[in-house]
């Protein structure tokens, strides 16, 4: 019986991914991304839901010496409303904005709590404050941008915090019952991500609009990137390679569960991850990697590098792109990667 090692050798030379920059027929950059963007929505399976009207709820406000909190509710899409939280800093503005995307890490009691402190629920507050104290040095990323200035939104993913919890197990089941459907459970967080961006792009009180995540949600940042004209510059910590690398015994991509969030079926055949994250060019976008990240091997991150930094330097726009490795750091965002992030954001936003 064949197994799926055995199969990785053949597989992997149909990988050619022909619809990519460089190897396309299509020789003009715009023509190219928008056949890039329609090929990705193609094989999302989730239709667009721009005529869904978001009608927002708001919750009582709360008040800091630096921003007011709300909680929010919104339909990203038909199917379902949403929770989340919006931090927007005192004073007149209008602001830049930060749509902050959580991780997965096999954590789902909590989502949006992974990244602001969740002064509304006193009970998920330890789990976070162990998660922030875990990953991000004890930070919550969304309140350390707030009091740098900038609107924070940050909303819970299919399956985690109040959309959940799901069990790690329950996962495969939940995408099997969207495949089932013909439709997609990549494909409606990914809907979902850039209906969020375009919710926050149209308040007042934002200027322009970043989007930032770490490890699953650096894939939501730089996808939703790719999707979305109201992301004006992207921070992705933690999840970039190309698909040949990665496909190697043990990765998680292999293994099924946590993998559905981020497989879009058949695309593959067309583009691959740096590909897709192109279709932003040439607006600004960083990408941090731990050198030590066992998710995500060197060669991999490194392959997906040059094939972005081909792309960018294509567009003629080399200085819109931030590419590092942290060589002695894992699959974490620390003070120190926070910290050249945040100053990034200033400089670009």
């Amino acid at each position: 019986m064949a197994t799926p090692d055995s199969l990785y050798p053949e597989l992997r030379k149909e990988l050619t991914f022909p619809l990519a920059w460089g190897t396309s027929r299509v020789r003009d950059f715009s023509d190219w991304r928008l056949l890039a963007r329609a090929k990705v929505e193609q094989h999302l399976l989730v239709e667009r839901q721009d005529e869904t009207p978001y009608a927002p709820e708001y919750g009582v406000p709360s008040r800091t010496d630096y921003c007011t909190r709300e909680l929010v509710t919104l339909s990203l899409t038909r199917y379902e409303r949403v929770r989340g939280v919006l931090l927007t800093p005192r004073g007149p503005g209008p602001f830049p904005a930060v749509l902050l995307f959580h991780d997965h890490g096999s954590e789902f009691g909590i989502g949006k709590e992974k990244l602001v402190r969740p002064w509304y629920d006193e009970t998920r507050l330890a789990s976070a404050q162990a998660w922030a104290d875990r990953y991000y040095s004890g930070r919550f990323v969304g309140d350390e941008l707030a009091r740098r200035g900038y609107v924070v939104l940050c909303l819970d993913a299919p399956g985690w915090g109040d959309r959940g919890p799901i069990a790690y197990d329950q996962q495969q089941a939940l995408a099997s019952n969207f495949l089932n459907l013909g439709s997609s459970l990549a494909g409606l967080m990914a809907r979902e991500d850039a209906r969020a961006a375009g919710f926050l792009a149209g308040l007042k009180r934002v200027r322009r609009v970043a989007a930032l995540g770490f490890s699953m949600g650096a894939y939501r940042a730089w996808q939703t990137a790719a999707l979305s004209h109201d992301i004006a510059a992207t921070a992705a910590v933690c999840w970039m390679t190309c698909l040949r690398e990665m496909m190697v015994p043990g990765n998680n991509t292999l293994r099924g569960q946590s993998s559905y969030y981020m497989l879009h079926p058949g695309l593959s055949r067309f583009l691959d991850f740096p590909d897709v994250a192109s279709i932003a060019a040439p607006r600004p976008m960083l990408f941090f990697d731990g050198g030590l990240d066992p998710l995500f091997p060197a060669d991999g991150v490194r392959a997906a590098y040059d094939t972005l930094r081909a792309v960018w330097h294509s567009c003629h726009a080399e200085e819109r792109l931030r590419l590092k490795t942290w060589p002695d750091l894992g699959h974490v965002f620390v003070d120190r990667m926070q910290d050249e992030v945040f100053h990034w954001l200033d400089h670009v936003l």
